[in-house]
């Protein structure tokens, strides 16, 4: 384990990004193309880079802290940041030809520049060690979206949708900075282990801590998008451009999901009883609130919307389920929830994708309807969307199935009995709106008024959107590796 109080390689892959970014952004100041190709293509370079970097660092065994404890490198850092450097990059590769199309780029290629600062954010809050470095990261993200979100400054539903997540956002924000500030005048320490020390010691002021728990999970909720903190995810899903709401909805629950391990689990796990009873009653209000709602949705983007909110439902079921009856941990219940955060990521980028791909000049692929036929026209597609909605439905043999599968064992080796028969029940619900999808696709014929036009992806789109749907399928099949992995970086990272 390297320790030392400031050593700057430790951060080389944050260092390097931060470089290219500001790269990506001078070069595409001087970027006379509308189409912004070059700027698309040094973006994506970028992140190849990084990915090198933190691929490198991972194999050569690459550990510590550095900067006094504010940053920590560990195997489950330098997962989650692969993790999350594909998605970005998938995101980027499905989205801008529809960027190009909506005129995103005819006043300069920021979304690239701005995707990778969010990035950069959710690389400091996958690597926080103190609550200072979660909450940077977090207002680093945070901001690069809410710009996205209002990129199209002339399209009055995305201004809109902008205006909510930024007063929303910066309300939890605010909630969550309370909450660690009271975490901070009961413990009287920032640092992450020094905090788990305190409490486990029993040496902290008890109603203070408590407190500042409440305010730390409502923030993070926010982030994850759980009931009741949900109501801004339909109307930005909605109205951000569908580009930027992959951005949302994808690498940024990687992140959000990081710093809850590490704040919750790592540093707040000597009162688990405290904070797993909140994760509780959010968990059953997410999944009867989402699927519930979902059902009534006939907007594709607000269904999804409603989707992601069930989906994190069973996520907060895996943390809660970390800490048994009897006071034993389980990092197969936290190494489910992170194996059903990476499956939901994948699915995500394939379900958007799939919205982003369809649409085209002057038209938005947004309601269900506009997938009839689907089949008929573009059978590809078609059998993409099929396998995302039967894992987001938990049908197996997909990835879904065994990802709720996992977080449901788990659950149930914690005595959490009923409340796994409740998630049964709301999956069987949710799978309803999900086949309808498919059915709309499959077996209904496109209205009269409705053109069929031809879809012509590049073999680079083609590949990206095959492989998405094969891994969908693949983490079905043969989920072990998968799971095992997100288990061993669980158990090499976390102090419990």
């Amino acid at each position: 384990m390297m320790q030392n109080s400031f050593d700057f390689a430790l951060a080389l892959p944050e260092i390097v990004l931060l470089i290219l970014a500001s790269g990506v952004l001078l070069f595409d100041a001087f970027n006379k193309e509308e189409a912004r190709q070059n700027t698309f293509v040094l973006a994506i370079g970028s992140l190849v880079v990084v990915s090198m970097v933190s691929l490198w660092q991972w194999s050569a065994g690459v550990t510590g802290t550095t900067f006094n404890g504010l940053y920590v490198v560990d195997s489950l850092s330098h997962f989650l940041k692969i993790v999350s450097y594909v998605a970005v990059a998938v995101t980027l590769i499905y989205g801008r030809a529809y960027a190009e199309n909506r005129g995103m780029m005819q006043n300069g290629g920021e979304l690239y520049s701005l995707t990778l600062l969010a990035l950069l954010g959710q690389m400091l809050m996958i690597s926080a060690g103190n609550m200072l470095t979660v909450y940077l990261g977090v207002e680093l993200m945070s901001f690069a979206l809410y710009a996205l979100v209002a990129l199209r400054r002339e399209h009055r539903p995305a201004i809109e949708a902008a205006m909510k997540y930024f007063v929303l956002g910066a309300l939890a924000s605010g909630v969550l900075l309370y909450g660690l500030s009271m975490i901070y005048g009961a413990t009287g320490h920032l640092d992450l282990r020094e905090i788990a020390t305190v409490v486990s010691e029993g040496r902290a002021e008890r109603l203070a801590l408590v407190f500042g728990v409440v305010f730390v999970v409502s923030g993070l909720a926010f982030k994850l998008t759980a009931a009741p903190f949900h109501m801004w995810t339909p109307d930005v899903y909605e109205g951000a451009p569908t580009t930027v709401t992959l951005i949302i909805a994808a690498a940024p629950k990687i992140a959000a999901f990081a710093i809850t391990l590490r704040l919750l689990v790592e540093a707040l796990h000597g009162i688990a009883i405290d904070w797993q009873s909140m994760l509780m009653i959010m968990a059953v209000a997410s999944l009867v609130i989402g699927n519930l709602t979902a059902i009534m949705q006939t907007n594709f983007k607000r269904m999804l919307a409603f989707s992601t909110i069930s989906h994190m439902g069973f996520v907060f079921l895996g943390l809660m389920s970390g800490v048994n009856a009897d006071g034993g941990v389980s990092s197969l219940a936290y190494g489910s929830s992170l194996f059903y955060v990476i499956v939901y990521v994948l699915t995500t980028l394939s379900t958007f994708g799939l919205i982003l791909l369809l649409s085209r000049q002057g038209f938005e692929c947004e309601n269900i309807s506009d997938l009839k036929g689907l089949n008929r026209r573009h059978p590809l597609l078609a059998l993409v969307l099929l396998l995302s909605m039967f894992s987001l439905a938990g049908i197996p043999p997909l990835a879904g199935f065994y990802a709720k599968l996992s977080v449901l064992q788990a659950l149930v080796g914690a005595g959490h009995v009923v409340v796994a028969v409740i998630a049964v029940v709301m999956s069987l619900i949710g799978a309803f709106y999900y086949i309808r999808v498919v059915k709309v696709a499959y077996f209904e014929e496109p209205d009269a008024d409705q053109e069929i036009h031809p879809l012509n992806l590049g073999w680079v789109t083609s590949g990206v959107l095959s492989l998405n749907g094969l891994l969908i399928f693949v983490f079905g099949i043969l989920p072990s590796g998968l799971l095992a992995l997100c288990i061993r970086v669980v158990q090499e990272s976390l102090r419990f």
